[in-house]
């Protein structure tokens, strides 16, 4: 504002309102003519779509990154070694043997040594677990709980005295663990937990027990069969002088002993339970423990948060049980990181199967003419072709969550500490929600064929399942997701500091939620539609539409409900509002993936995808925009005509698209997904 300029008075509307009434009011009276879209969105076949030209090894260079060297050592390992491979028909026992016995091989044959990477280098470890979960999911599963979950809980939440005794152990698979957590009525409220470690100050050891059946260790893997150590979970208790006699110290975490390392028969004490045949992971031992009077050296407490001296005062340096225990689970929480990863690298190979065998399969066609691949129909396009834009994008959303967590293991930042949590519940939730039903889609698109088990869909369904479970429920993730959001709202309005990721929020509550420029609204032409800022402003509108709405919503309720009534009341909003940050934070990741980059042949054909990617979900929830008219009617036409117009694109270049994910044949191993001799291969398989 200049010196001589005053502020006007509030009761007199502003330049800009008026301007923008008269644009509304000319609207009315004279609408804008539609602006024509591309004459090729009238295309109805991929035949007459141009087709990029793709540099397949410069794009799967791009994807795979610095450490493509260990998972090719990985893959060259398991293919020269056909007893080391996971056949089709296996039994539970069988397949929880050769799941030992291929970790065993990886570790101590292939000289694969991922232990010290956990803490060094995240991003080399969540390479190698991606590449060894493609293998066989139980054995990345199997590799998961040894190395990030059991050594893990040892690296972050113990000290240097339980690095130096339990880390060569634990890194040459002497000391094979397990995780204890999870318990038969507490599953995702942690802070319910039941078992107990009671100090004994005359022996100096803490005293494990299961108060009753709901506290029994339940689906813990390794312990079933293999594993000789747990991390435990369990409230500490302390005795004191008072009337009490005791006090609750929250949750910690205690390394137990649970088998002989000489005999591998349980300890006394211990009562080891197996929880048998499982929908699927069945490579994987699980468990359940019970433990009566079981006694360990207090130095078995992992003691990174808080500490018990030999006269049995508690020390630490955080002053809470909230802030102790918010602490435990944030060093936890790269086995979100993992999984999120990992489910990335399901989706890949069951995309790859579908796509290929798409493009294989001919089934009708014009009358008197050659038989069609199966991809030339629109109805398999809309299946597959939008789950191959995802899978790209969730891709390098993971990428960059996996960077983050680098990031925080290296600086222990409390902000970034927040920030990755926050992403990594939300990206763990979405990714593994979408990929579980994308891996029935995959099945679908491939019909018949793809219900033979030898073609992998429904291995792969099976064991992924339980991903939309473990490390976290999802239901129960979105709403972490919701509360940052909400925290972070609230922050915004009392001046403090946004997180990277949810900096966008600063500037949406005035520019996204102002009213919709009917103008732009009206826009059709392709170059707007493709344009990142369109896409990316069209995502955080909408999320910031509903952040406001269901803070308002909240703040209704909780005057007659209580602030766990409102929140239950608005939990489908909450959960739709979390999916809508998830989504925009993918979006973002993927835009600025397309921009960096450096092969231009690459660059266009992300480009592509990217824009598939955003199209197909602005359409998907094109009722929401169409609500607030943030889309004219003739606007959301376009969109959905291009949108399809895109997916012929895609379909174009789709096997460049799978090739670059650089995926060899042995991790497929479905014959309707071999370029050649797909169906000797197959009937041979049969018996012909």
């Amino acid at each position: 504002m200049e010196p001589s300029q005053t502020v006007e008075d509030k009761s007199q509307p502003s330049v800009a309102t008026v301007t923008r009434r008269i644009q509304r009011l000319s609207l009315h009276l004279i609408p804008l003519p539609p602006l024509q879209c591309s004459p090729q969105l009238d295309m109805l076949t991929c035949a007459k779509a141009n087709k990029q030209e793709v540099d397949v090894a410069s794009l799967s260079s791009y994807m795979r990154g610095k450490h493509r060297e260990i998972q090719e050592k990985i893959f060259y390992f398991f293919n020269s070694r056909p007893d080391l491979q996971t056949p089709t028909e296996i039994s539970m026992k069988e397949h929880r043997e050769l799941c030992l016995r291929q970790l065993l091989g990886l570790v101590r044959e292939g000289k694969i040594k991922p232990f010290r990477y956990v803490v060094e280098d995240p991003a080399k470890y969540f390479a190698i677990s991606e590449a060894v979960g493609s293998i066989d999911i139980s054995l990345g599963i199997k590799f998961g709980v040894q190395y990030s979950l059991w050594g893990g809980s040892v690296l972050n939440l113990g000290t240097k005295k339980h690095r130096d005794k339990y880390f060569d152990g634990i890194d040459n698979l002497d000391y094979l663990g397990c995780f204890a957590m999870t318990e038969l009525h507490h599953g995702s409220n942690v802070q319910g937990l039941q078992t107990v470690a009671t100090f004994d100050p005359i022996t100096d050891e803490f005293i494990i027990d299961t108060p009753n059946d709901g506290a029994i260790k339940w689906w813990i893997g390794n312990a079933a069969v293999h594993g000789k150590f747990s991390t435990v979970f369990a409230r500490l208790v302390l005795p004191t002088h008072d009337s009490k006699g005791v006090s609750d110290m929250g949750v910690h975490a205690f390394i137990v002993p649970i088998r002989d390392l000489k005999t591998h028969q349980p300890l006394p004490g211990i009562e080891i339970n197996d929880c048998g045949h499982k929908i699927g992971l069945n490579g994987v031992d699980n468990g359940a423990l019970r433990f009566r009077s079981v006694r360990i050296p207090r130095d078995n407490l992992l003691n990174r948060f808080g500490d018990v001296t030999r006269d049995g005062k508690y020390t630490s340096s955080l002053p809470t049980i909230n802030k102790r225990f918010a602490a435990t689970l944030g060093e936890l929480v790269g086995g979100r990181v993992g999984l999120a990863h990992s489910s990335v690298g399901i989706l890949k190979i069951a995309v790859t199967i579908a796509v290929r065998y798409s493009l294989l399969r001919q089934q009708f066609g014009p009358p008197k003419q050659p038989e069609v691949s199966i991809l030339d129909y629109q109805s398999q396009q809309h299946k597959l072709m939008p789950m191959l834009a995802s899978t790209y994008a969730f891709h390098f959303a993971t990428q960059y969550l996996v960077e983050k967590y680098s990031e925080m293991k290296k600086t222990h930042d409390e902000q970034l500490v927040g920030d990755v949590h926050a992403l990594s519940a939300g990206l763990k939730s979405y990714v593994t929600s979408f990929t579980a039903k994308s891996l029935s889609t995959c099945r679908e698109a491939c019909g018949g064929h793809g219900y033979a088990a030898v073609n992998r869909f429904g291995t792969l369904r099976n064991d992924h399942d339980i991903f939309q479970t473990f490390e976290g429920d999802n239901t129960v993730l979105l709403q972490q997701v919701a509360a940052d959001l909400l925290k972070q709202y609230k922050d915004k309005f009392q001046g403090g500091a946004l997180s990277v990721t949810w900096n966008y929020l600063r500037e949406s509550m005035n520019t996204y939620l102002s009213q919709p420029n009917p103008v732009t609204a009206r826009w059709e032409s392709e170059d707007h539609l493709r344009d990142p800022k369109f896409q990316l402003d069209a995502f955080r509108y909408r999320t910031s539409r509903l952040l406001q709405s269901v803070a308002a919503r909240l703040q209704k309720h909780t005057k007659t409900l209580g602030s766990f009534g409102a929140w239950n009341r608005c939990l489908n909003h909450l959960l739709t509002l979390a999916e809508s940050h998830i989504e925009s934070v993918i979006l973002a990741k993927f835009i600025e993936a397309v921009q960096n980059c450096p092969d231009a042949s690459s660059q266009a054909a992300l480009k592509l995808l990217c824009d598939l990617y955003a199209l197909d979900r602005i359409w998907k929830d094109i009722g929401t925009y169409r609500n607030v008219d943030y889309v004219a009617p003739n606007k959301a036409k376009a969109i959905n005509k291009l949108t399809q117009y895109l997916s012929f694109q895609v379909r174009n270049i789709a096997g460049e698209f799978i090739d670059a994910f650089d995926l060899p044949p042995y991790i497929l191993r479905a014959p309707i997904a071999m370029q050649s001799e797909a169906y000797s291969q197959y009937t041979q398989l049969v018996g012909f």
